[in-house]
């Protein structure tokens, strides 16, 4: 954080921002924002910003170029959600398990 408390300004990358514009068409803004970990703003300018044609549509298939900083900040991100999931299977696990136990 900020020394004043608020949150850094982040950068992302153009494929993020149209992946997470797609994501927001097939599920809704809001989930979009709340699963990837941004400001729904930021995802309700890019939406806008697509409608309009202003954001950058690039190459599927070129390469894209990111820094050693850009993929260590995603790596962090999937390891984190990674981790959510993992957990959440083994609460369903256990739930799963107490619920069969209970039914006999």
């Amino acid at each position: 954080m900020a020394k004043n408390g608020s949150v850094p300004n982040r950068r992302y990358t153009e494929e993020f921002k149209h992946e997470a514009v797609r994501l927001a068409e097939s599920v809704g803004g809001n989930e979009a924002a709340k699963r990837l970990g941004i400001p729904d703003s930021s995802l309700f300018n890019w939406i806008r910003l697509s409608r309009e044609g202003k954001l950058q549509v690039h190459d599927p298939k070129a390469p894209v170029k990111r820094s050693v900083t850009e993929l260590e900040a995603e790596n962090s991100r999937l390891r984190r959600e990674l981790a959510n999931a993992k957990q959440d299977l083994e609460i369903v696990k256990k739930a799963a398990a107490y619920f069969a136990k209970e039914s006999r």
